[in-house]
């Protein structure tokens, strides 16, 4: 498994496609994390059965509602630096398990299924860095080697990307006075626009390092 990452590791659309499941997974965690920042239930009050009952339960704990928001808020802002994702990853991991085991035994599909999708790539997200952990795995007295490579992209450019999107989604959710949720085409609704931008970003990023790679290549 070793030695097919870092042969995975050297193939430059392999690496991009990891920045941006790192940037996905960041993003997905950052509405829910700012819903339990800022205090705002879940769901709506309104609504009930196992899953929404449990969910107004999480909420009325109060600090330990918050604590949870603060540290999906520490995985997502970890997963953007790309410097620091494996941490990030390895805080998202129980997290995710949790939410996953708790959406399917309650029977909410359409979530269970997002939420588990987010776990297995977290769980390749951590075997993506294989080479800075597998040292835990070693037995006593076992020399642990990593190959140095040199990676095919730019992480600098792409931890500005992240750190954009974060700031972007939180500014905006600080400046409505929380998390704003679209329900349906709402055009005249300024924070409306602010997922497309989230998604215009990478594509940005990207075309960006294209071109500062053709320029350096010249």
């Amino acid at each position: 498994m070793i030695e097919l990452v870092r042969g995975a590791r050297r193939v430059r659309w392999i690496n991009v496609a990891v920045v941006i499941l790192r940037i996905l997974i960041a993003f997905a965690f950052v509405p829910a994390a700012l819903k339990k920042v800022l205090d705002q239930p879940f769901t709506d009050p309104a609504n009930h059965g196992t899953f929404h009952d449990f969910l107004h339960a999480f909420h009325a704990t109060g600090w330990f509602y918050t604590f949870v928001g603060v540290m999906q808020l520490v995985a997502a802002a970890l997963l953007f630096t790309q410097r620091f994702a494996l941490i990030g990853a390895l805080i998202a991991l129980p997290m995710l398990s949790a939410i996953s085991v708790f959406c399917w035994s309650t029977g909410v599909v359409v979530t269970s299924v997002v939420a588990t999708l987010m776990w297995l790539g977290t769980i390749g997200l951590i075997g993506w860095d294989v080479d800075k952990w597998k040292g835990v795995l070693a037995r006593d007295g076992e020399t642990v080697t990593s190959e140095p490579t040199s990676l095919p992209i730019d992480l600098r450019l792409w931890a500005k990307c992240g750190w954009a999107i974060l700031i972007l989604y939180i500014g905006t959710a600080l400046l409505r006075g929380g998390v704003y949720r679209p329900r349906g085409l709402e055009l005249g609704e300024p924070a409306f626009y602010v997922l497309p931008v989230v998604m215009l970003l990478p594509i940005v990023t990207l075309v960006i390092e294209q071109r500062r790679r053709a320029a350096a290549s010249r």
